[in-house]
């Protein structure tokens, strides 16, 4: 059962999200770490296959705050001076970690409970300090609320609740472990959201204990009010596009038509990029100790097939730890992307859903002789309704592009940076071997000239 209890200090919260980036700087980074990803990315059409539902793997793991890291306090009695609420005027008062997960078998049922610790200043809290546990299903709870409430606010994405293809075991050190820091950069993506962040479920989220969470879950919106919310979600479709659509909507959907098929092409390619570098890396696992094995039978050439085994082994290591990087930062990165660009389609038909309703009633005016006053205050308040989505998703949108290009390019040079780190250990590795069999050589011709 989740207790409320005091916590000395919560570790850092993820990272993520920055200042503004050039883009075209990202393209140019990725291009330095990986010249064929982004060449494919521009030539290749988009595959046919089906889309792979899949979670954070261990492939794609987040790059954040790791409650298992040695460097990362394990449990809030080790949060001590991790924040300092005084040091800037821009610090944030509310810190959020997800982090020791619990499995719970019942009869029914087995499922993951994840702690989650909070800190704030802020005065609509009772207490500075809470502990709940949460269970996936809370946060999808969570996510339904936050759409429900503003519908045209880009909700951060949470990982897909089923895997496919075999990724991991569901509930494996792996699976659990990436899906808490999916959790924990979810929950940190809402605090750091301007108006997000205020939400009354979200508060609740974080502060309400098992029962009381339960019970309020029991509060939702009634099956006439989802009846109705599905009807006007069918009319809309079916109405097809938009009428009077500013210009500025259009050129967001285009853009993200765009973005959501390059983004699903380079996660594609990411990952296939991926495996290729762990089949070559166990590859060279057993290509290094045949050396080794046959030094022994052979005595003349011995010290260069030692030799030949110790660089392949280096450069073994050097590749887990590249591929280590790739998973830690790329293929995180695209897939949160991924996800982001099925929400903000999502967010841009809300938008028209509510500009469709507006234009439905001011053609019935125009139809109606009757009820005229009935229907203008009808329309006043669509009006009002849209231009507030409107405000809403333009305001949103600039924050999104502006968070995802700092993304994408801090993920792009860390990717090149560890890219030169990987060939530069190579080659001094085979530049060391070299130099030590023209050595050895110098040194045969030598005693072969003596008398």
């Amino acid at each position: 059962m989740e207790t409320e209890g005091r916590v000395p200090e919560p570790a850092l919260p993820a990272g993520g999200e920055g200042p503004g980036a050039d883009s075209h700087l990202a393209a140019g980074a990725l291009g330095t770490a990986r010249g064929p990803l982004l060449a494919a990315a521009e030539v290749l059409a988009l595959d046919d296959e089906e889309d792979d539902l899949e979670v954070f793997s261990k492939d794609t793991s987040l790059t954040e705050v790791n409650s298992f890291s040695p460097s990362v306090p394990l449990s809030p009695s080790s949060m001590i001076n991790q924040y300092k609420f005084e040091d800037g005027p821009e610090l944030r008062d509310l810190f959020i970690t997800v982090d020791d997960p619990e499995s719970h078998i019942t009869a029914i049922e087995t499922f993951i409970t994840y702690r989650v610790v909070t800190k704030t200043t802020r005065g609509e809290f009772d207490s500075s300090e809470y502990e709940v546990r949460r269970r996936y299903q809370d946060f999808l709870w969570l996510k339904s609320k936050l759409e429900e409430a503003h519908p045209t606010l880009i909700i951060p994405p949470l990982p897909e609740k089923f895997i496919m293809r075999g990724m991991v075991e569901r509930f494996s050190d792996e699976f659990i472990e990436t899906r808490r820091k999916a959790l924990h950069k979810f929950l940190n993506r809402i605090a750091d959201h301007p108006t997000l962040t205020f939400n009354e479920d979200f508060k609740i989220f974080l502060t309400a204990q098992a029962w009381e969470l339960s019970s309020h879950k029991k509060q939702g919106p009634g099956l006439l009010s989802r009846m109705g919310q599905t009807v006007r979600a069918v009319a809309s479709s079916v109405r097809g596009a938009v009428k009077n659509r500013p210009e500025m909507f259009t050129e967001m959907n285009n853009y993200m038509e765009t973005f959501s098929q390059k983004i699903n092409l380079l996660d594609k390619i990411a990952h296939r990029i991926y495996k290729e570098e762990r089949d070559y890396c166990s590859e060279m696992k057993e290509y290094g100790p045949i050396h080794t094995l046959w030094s022994a039978s052979e005595e003349a050439i011995g010290d260069s097939l030692k030799g030949l085994a110790g660089c392949i082994e280096r450069c073994c290591r050097a590749t887990e730890r590249r591929m280590a990087g790739l998973s830690e930062h790329l293929l995180p990165m695209l897939h949160e992307y991924v996800l982001y660009s099925d929400i903000l389609m999502g967010v841009l038909k809300r938008r028209d859903q509510i500009q469709g309703e507006l234009n439905s009633k001011v053609d019935a005016l125009a139809n109606k002789k009757t009820e005229k006053d009935l229907f203008s205050e009808e329309i006043g308040k669509l009006e009002d309704k849209v231009e507030r989505a409107n405000n809403a998703l333009k305001a949103d949108w600039d924050r999104w592009k502006q968070n995802m290009q700092w993304d994408m390019r801090s993920t792009f040079t860390n990717v090149a940076e560890n890219n030169l780190r990987y060939y530069e250990e190579c080659l001094a590795t085979w530049e060391s071997f070299l130099a030590s069999q023209t050595v050895d050589l110098h040194v045969d011709e030598d005693s072969e000239d003596r008398p």
